[in-house]
């Protein structure tokens, strides 16, 4: 066995007073030397700083290789820090663990919004190291519970941005639907009024509320849009077309009469706007109005920019305000004016100068 070895050769029987034996190397035990020119083999020298006296651990002789051959090794150098182990129950254990590895056991990676909203919510915990009671959790969340002026001042807003979404959306379908809409229900009702008349079906002579005998065109403006009877906003002048003031005290003359004056309404703005750009009109500018038997030719004579919806001397058979002296074919044109608003009306003036039959063709303002 090498393993272990005796400190003694087996020749050394014993020894008495005088006789020390011999160490495992040939000298004696108490022979100056016989461990070696180490500390141990010298006698301790007394410390100057501590008056004589002796170093304690001096005296304890170093470690043999060579004699001590089992003990204890040193425990390794900690690479780590090791967190204290969390008071409290099993709870409190269970929830120090995941603030460590997350929830499933991942680390999370900085910036995680779950760890950091943890973070933040346990600020208090981060200082203590221990986790909130249930009182102290229930303390800071009442406190981060907005108060009642934050929660009016939300609603509040809340309210002013739904309105500003609902007048914009208003807004939309006034500006920009209506016109669609409208224009489609103005085409539709010229193409079914063209189509009848090229099927040779009669109009009759009187016509009903909402219904469609004619054509207006106003080539400056590059606009064609059918003529109803009545004035109504829901049967005619919101579906895009031009009503005839055909009903009560507004009753005006139709083109064919001989004399008086053909008063026509029309939107300016919105539905269609087929009167919108008619204050561009100059004296001379051709109006045609198409029926199914012949056209009807007038020329611009004079316009009334602002006047009362009041005024309805302005659809008189000779109209105050025209210029005409006498009786005569006029056609009158009104709409609102500002645009967009209906405060005021624009009036525009017009006379008859050629009645041409269908079977001469179009009119030269309707041809160049």
């Amino acid at each position: 066995m090498t393993a272990l070895r005796p400190e003694r050769e087996s020749g050394a029987h014993g020894y008495g007073a005088g006789d020390q034996g011999t160490s495992y190397g040939g000298q004696p035990y108490g022979v100056q030397g016989a461990y070696g020119d180490g500390w141990y083999g010298r006698a301790a020298t007394p410390d100057p700083h501590t008056g004589g006296a002796e170093d304690a651990t001096a005296q304890l002789p170093a470690i043999d290789e060579e004699t001590v051959a089992l003990r204890i090794p040193d425990p390794p150098p900690r690479t780590t820090r090791e967190e204290a182990p969390p008071a409290g129950g099993r709870a409190a254990r269970r929830k120090a663990a995941r603030k460590r590895h997350g929830r499933r056991g991942g680390s999370h990676k900085a910036g995680d919004g779950s760890t950091a909203g943890r973070a933040a919510g346990n600020a208090s915990e981060g200082a203590t190291g221990a986790p909130l009671s249930r009182v102290e959790a229930r303390r800071q969340a009442r406190a981060r519970k907005p108060g009642p002026a934050v929660v009016a001042s939300r609603a509040i807003g809340e309210v002013f941005i739904t309105t500003g979404v609902l007048m914009l959306l208003f807004v939309t379908y006034q500006l920009w639907w209506t016109n669609v809409r409208a224009q489609a229900q103005a085409g539709k009702e010229a193409s079914d009024l063209q189509q009848d008349w090229a099927n040779g079906e009669r109009r009759p002579g009187a016509f009903e509320p909402g219904q469609g005998f004619a054509l207006l065109h106003i080539p400056k403006l590059d606009v064609v849009v059918p003529i109803a009877e009545g004035i109504s906003s829901k049967k005619v002048l919101d579906r895009g077309m031009v009503g005839h003031y055909a009903e009560g005290a507004l009753k005006t003359a139709m083109p064919y009469d001989k004399t008086g004056n053909f008063g026509l309404a029309g939107h300016r703005n919105t539905h269609g706007e087929p009167f919108r750009y008619i204050n561009r009109l100059q004296p001379g500018d051709p109006i045609v109005v198409e029926t199914q038997d012949k056209y009807f030719v007038y020329k611009t004579a004079s316009m009334l920019p602002v006047t009362p919806p009041s005024n309805v001397s302005v659809l008189d058979p000779v109209p105050k305000g025209s210029g005409f002296t006498g009786p005569g074919r006029y056609i009158t044109l009104t709409t609102c004016t500002p645009e967009f608003t209906s405060k005021y009306r624009l009036i525009v003036w017009g006379q008859m100068v050629e009645e041409r039959p269908r079977s001469k063709g179009k009119p030269d303002a309707l041809v160049s």
